[in-house]
């Protein structure tokens, strides 16, 4: 990429398969937009509706093995609208811990009781439902692929746990679409388990280079999406090029699975250079890579470091992840060569060494986590806090925030 007039790496983009600058979808969105307009201008359900919304639709239904297949605006917005629509005020939404933020929105602006369960443990999830009433309408809610760890779900075990108490399932394949399974169809066809699981959303705006998002599931359930979800009704259609563009993205995925094959391979390279270097990389299965840096402030220090030495990556810090154990996210592409790729570790070694990342105390002394926001820098003439006396925070043992380590 090319930022402020300088070349980097960019190494903190979820397009998994290279395929947002692919010149063939490119064109596809173009020639979209020239027959149907720069956007729909209304409601799917008003006059926002064109045959490329339906053809998207049907390709997803094959793709995926699913009866039907709903468009929303954006990923958020579909999780946000199923979640809220497909419960009412006696049912219980069981959540992952570290389920993505658009899950959560979604579970808090359901009318359900939201309860937590312990991140992939089928047996904290069971412990949850046996609590519940047996009348009570229970849904399961997790991520196929984890955002800020890169762990897969262990759906096996939390499907068996579910139909054992008669929960409905619902997987969110936004990053392991186009990234697991046969042709890249997700999580559940990576187990073998899309017969098991009720409902999957996804997006288009990892793997498949756009925007925007999708429910898909059994017919009348998403009929009834259809005519009850208020920001699906009361929001403009996807626009045509986007339409288009994630038309031609689906073809390609489908018809070069060595991108998949690439992507996995530059995914296992960069899991084993981090290791060699010594950094902790969590228990990612992924082509996302957490970086293990410690204090907020030193994971910001390290992400400008590197921005300087022509490598693009971003922090994340509380709430994304835990107090005093920032990362810098890293993900992998398909189109990333080996060359790029021993650039940044080569850098990410340096900097590692210049700015003493092994003496944060997640490295010096593991399991003694400070909650609390570390906001000094060390300079070559000493130690400048930018904020004195901020105190430790408690943490809630209730909050839904994910852990990066454990």
């Amino acid at each position: 990429m090319i930022c402020d007039g300088a070349e980097k790496v960019m190494i903190g983009s979820n397009n998994y398969l290279g395929l947002a600058q692919d010149e063939r979808v490119v064109e596809a969105a173009c020639d979209a937009a020239r027959k149907f307009g720069s956007g729909c201008t209304g409601s799917r359900l008003l006059n926002g509706n064109i045959r490329l919304h339906e053809q998207l639709e049907e390709a997803l239904c094959a793709f995926l093995q699913r009866e039907s297949v709903l468009l929303f605006s954006t990923g958020f917005f579909a999780n946000q609208g199923a979640l809220a629509t497909l419960t009412e005020d006696d049912d219980a939404i069981l959540c992952d811990r570290e389920n993505h933020a658009s899950i959560i929105d979604g579970c808090q602006f359901a009318p359900a009781k939201l309860v937590p369960f312990r991140h992939n443990s089928a047996v904290s999830l069971r412990n949850r439902l046996k609590r519940l009433p047996a009348e009570t309408g229970k849904l399961v809610v997790l991520d196929g692929v984890f955002s800020m760890s890169g762990d897969i779900a262990d759906l096996p075990p939390i499907l068996e746990v579910a139909r054992e108490f008669g929960a409905l399932t619902y997987v969110d394949e936004a990053h392991a679409l186009g990234v697991l399974g046969p042709l890249g169809r997700g999580t559940v066809h990576h187990f073998g388990v899309n017969d098991d699981v009720d409902l999957v959303m996804g997006t288009f705006s990892k793997s498949l280079g756009s925007m925007g998002g999708f429910i898909a599931g059994k017919k009348e359930v998403i009929e009834y999406l259809r005519h009850k979800t208020r920001c699906f009704i009361f929001t403009a259609s996807l626009a045509p090029a986007v339409v288009g563009g994630v038309l031609k993205a689906l073809e390609i995925l489908q018809a070069e699975p060595e991108r998949i094959d690439h992507l996995w391979r530059n995914t296992r390279k960069m899991h084993a250079g981090f290791k060699e270097i010594g950094f902790k990389i969590g228990s990612t299965q992924t082509p996302i890579v957490p970086i293990l840096i410690g204090s907020e402030a030193k994971a910001f220090q390290f992400t400008q470091r590197l921005y300087e030495e022509g490598i693009f990556a971003t922090p994340a810090i509380y709430p994304a992840v835990r107090y005093g154990e920032a990362i810098v996210r890293t993900s992998y592409m398909a189109t990333h060569t080996d060359e790029d790729l021993d650039r940044v570790l080569e850098i990410f070694a340096k900097l590692a060494r210049e700015l003493g990342t092994f003496e944060d105390p997640v490295y010096s002394h593991p399991g003694r986590r400070k909650n609390v926001f570390d906001f000094s820098l060390s300079y070559p003439e000493g130690s400048h806090p930018v904020r004195e006396g901020s105190g430790d925070a408690p943490r809630s043992e209730s909050g839904l925030h994910p852990a990066i380590s454990r």
